[in-house]
């Protein structure tokens, strides 16, 4: 019995110290967006690689997400009478919840997982000491640029993911299950508002700052050898994946 307490107090103890670690990590890179040099053609690169790189599996996530949403919604509004609701639904359900986090989730695993693996490498190849020996800010050409693009990059995303979501369950509503395609846009429009636009969009700028914090974070501390790297990779994932839903949770607490 004592020595379960005294494990689960150095668990708590370890978490602790590394929650410390990885807010005084965020906080010193951060700062550096606003010290020169300004890394404006890295910050482009990394907004490339992460965001067009996610770019084709958030389209078919997006476009799935809608036609299943769409027929699930369909099929349960007919049983009273109410189909007609059928596109508020599908809208407020991607805008405010869907998009966001099942964006950010493909994010995750697409771009989170290649940051956390491609610094760790930089580690194990000493690419960061050669860096240092250049006399380049490591921190402000490798961490900040990619924090920086997770944070961009995945609003626009979401966007996306909505856009595209949206579309294809009018396609599945109208087209394929008669919904009256008036009645469908009529109602989209009336029940949306700008606070759930807003709601989706600072919760996708916040999973995106958390998503580049963890996985840059992840892989500078990193243990410089293969497992090491391997090992950082799978618990950045399953860390930014856990967070998303906690944040997701909070941010919705304080909208409603």
């Amino acid at each position: 019995m004592i020595t379960a307490i005294g494990q689960l107090g150095r668990t708590v103890i370890t978490g602790i110290e590394k929650l410390g670690d990885a807010t005084l990590f965020a906080l010193d890179t951060l700062r550096l967006l606003f010290a020169p040099p300004w890394q404006g053609k890295h910050f482009v690169m990394q907004i490339y690689a992460v965001g067009v790189g996610s770019l084709i599996i958030i389209i078919i996530t997006g476009a799935f997400t809608g036609m299943v949403l769409s027929l699930q919604g369909y099929h349960m509004l007919v049983k009273v009478g109410t189909e007609a609701l059928l596109g508020p639904a599908v809208a407020l359900s991607l805008i405010r919840e869907l998009g966001p986090v099942l964006a950010a989730l493909m994010f995750v695993g697409r771009a989170g997982s290649s940051i956390t693996a491609e610094i760790g490498i930089m580690r194990v190849t000493e690419q960061m000491d050669a860096l240092e020996m250049m006399a380049v800010n490591s921190q402000a050409r490798v961490m900040l640029t990619r924090v920086i693009a997770c944070a961009v990059s995945l609003p626009l995303l979401v966007a996306i993911f909505d856009v595209v979501g949206l579309f294809a369950g009018y396609v599945i509503g109208v087209d394929m299950l008669g919904v009256n395609s008036g009645v469908y846009i009529g109602e989209t429009v009336d029940k949306i508002t700008l606070s759930d636009i807003e709601a989706g969009l600072v919760k996708s700028l916040y999973f995106g700052l958390l998503v580049g914090v963890i996985t840059t974070y992840m892989g500078q501390r990193a243990t410089a050898t293969t497992e090491g790297v391997a090992k950082a990779t799978t618990q950045a994932v399953m860390l930014c994946s856990v967070m998303v839903l906690i944040l997701d949770y909070i941010i919705t607490s304080f909208y409603l």
